[in-house]
């Protein structure tokens, strides 16, 4: 097991995917720049996005202390899992954490993900849903503020601008508590989760025949649990801010999740 002086000199590499949203991406990116942690690197997987978002990135590399690589491919489609796979390959750090460009994190998001982490385990983390409302007065603003959201926390929960409160305020230790017994579907969000690089390796990352929306989140994991690993929760700890948007296109969900449970029936790696 890792020690805690192990686990501090630890290089993060976060995996952060996008398409075609810069103003999300940019709050997102200003989250991480106030991380309390900077012991990361950010590699912007992004699945074919338009050139605005290219002339964006290269416009804020240049401003913001964050190691930022920006890993792209042609867009034939929603092909999340062959983008992640790139930005795998171009990760330096030994420690996988994926996220959504869509999501902004709070400022202890790579230190809590970074206390999680230890050999033989990966971490599933929650995320607390914004409102269409509450995205669209965030995104008004002129750079994403924590301190600005947070004391207004209570009152976005109780005007059901934000669906989650005690979990966000709350944040709880690790502990046996975290570990799941067996593979569930369940709190699988491939917008917050974390694995040890080379265990990403070993199952050959995500399944890059998995197209279009849905579930090559939940097969990644099944493949990590396959080989040993011990699921551990991140919630209570990690969560994340997801802005809305609008529900994507779900018409290869029902195939990819038959796919799935044929790997599950059959004990596939």
């Amino acid at each position: 097991m890792a020690s805690a002086k192990q686990s501090r000199i630890m290089k993060i590499s976060i995996v952060l995917a996008t398409y075609n949203r810069v103003d999300a991406l940019r709050f997102v990116l200003e989250s991480l720049e106030t991380q309390n942690d900077q012991n990361f690197e950010v590699i912007i997987a992004d699945d074919g996005s338009k050139e605005e978002t290219r002339h964006f990135i290269n416009a804020f590399k240049l401003q913001t202390k964050l190691t930022i690589k920006h890993v792209w491919h042609e867009d034939l489609g929603f092909r999340l899992a062959l983008i992640r796979n790139l930005a795998i390959a171009s990760a330096s750090g030994d420690y996988l954490v994926f996220l959504d460009g869509d999501c902004i994190v709070q400022p202890d998001f790579v230190m809590r993900h970074r206390q999680l982490a230890k050999p033989g385990y990966f971490v599933t983390g929650g995320r607390a849903l914004l409102s269409q409302a509450l995205t669209k007065e965030v995104l008004s603003w002129p750079h994403w503020d924590f301190g600005r959201f947070n004391k207004e926390l209570l009152r976005h929960r109780v005007h059901q601008g934000i669906n989650k409160y005690l979990s966000l305020r709350l944040k709880l230790a690790d502990g046996a508590w975290r570990n799941y017994k067996k593979f569930v579907w369940r709190r699988i969000k491939g917008c917050n989760l974390a694995c040890w690089k080379s265990d990403a390796l070993k199952i050959y990352g995500f399944d890059e025949t998995m197209t279009g929306w849905g579930h090559e989140d939940a097969d990644f994991v099944f493949r990590l649990t396959n080989i040993g690993l011990i699921r551990k929760s991140g919630s209570w700890s990690t969560e994340v801010l997801h802005l809305f948007h609008k529900i994507n296109d779900q018409s290869q969900a029902a195939e990819n999740a038959r796919r799935v449970r044929e790997k599950i029936m059959a004990k596939v790696k």
